[in-house]
């Protein structure tokens, strides 16, 4: 696996695999660049690492090769994070589930822990975010009502999702997704090398 340049690797982690009681994590996303991303920070964090980009790979990797936690982005092609929540919790009870809700999915974050997820997070979100939400335990703490409203996101966070969704859509070829955006492929790579950006106000 290749490192991505990110602040996230050029900074001493806040939490390890030690702090959060478990040995290995599984991570999916269908967005490779924050994928790879998060697999290296919990690899520098002392974790053994499985990752998988929908739910049919998930499951194939999981009944595989189980893992204490798991990390799960809500929205993906196909069967979405809730699907593949209830799966695992099947597979292995045991296994401590977060759900990773962007914007518009807060009332599906709380169902997901109705369901059995130890906790949600809101995107953007780094390895010591997710760590110290898996740290909070069973417990998130009060929940925002399912019709509150959430400001929207900004310009360049819309953007950032809507490239990695393009990347995605391409199976990561960046020449590809380059030409499909309209950008030219060195651009493309310099966005891609940032981390996604904050929204003022963005609640968690």
């Amino acid at each position: 696996m290749t490192p991505v340049e990110s602040n996230e690797t050029d900074r001493p982690p806040v939490y390890t695999a030690a702090d959060a009681g478990a040995d290995s994590i599984l991570v999916v996303d269908d967005a490779f660049m924050l994928r790879d991303r998060l697999a290296v920070a919990f690899q520098q964090r002392g974790f053994r690492v499985e990752t998988a980009e929908d739910y049919d790979q998930a499951i194939g990797v999981f009944s595989a090769r189980p893992t204490d936690l798991a990390v799960l982005d809500l929205r993906m092609p196909g069967r979405s994070g809730l699907d593949l929540l209830q799966k695992i919790k099947q597979l292995r009870p045991a296994t401590r589930v977060l759900i990773l809700s962007g914007f518009g999915s807060i009332a599906t974050g709380i169902d997901a822990i109705r369901l059995g997820a130890t906790n949600f997070i809101s995107k953007p979100a780094d390895a010591d975010d997710i760590l110290a939400k898996f740290l909070q335990g069973d417990e998130p703490g009060p929940l925002p009502r399912p019709d509150a409203e959430f400001p929207a996101p900004s310009l360049a966070r819309s953007e950032w999702e809507h490239i990695h969704r393009v990347l995605a859509d391409c199976g990561n070829n960046i020449s590809e997704a380059a030409r499909r955006l309209g950008i030219h492929r060195r651009s493309l790579q310099r966005k891609l090398r940032k981390r996604a950006p904050e929204d003022p106000g963005q609640p968690m």
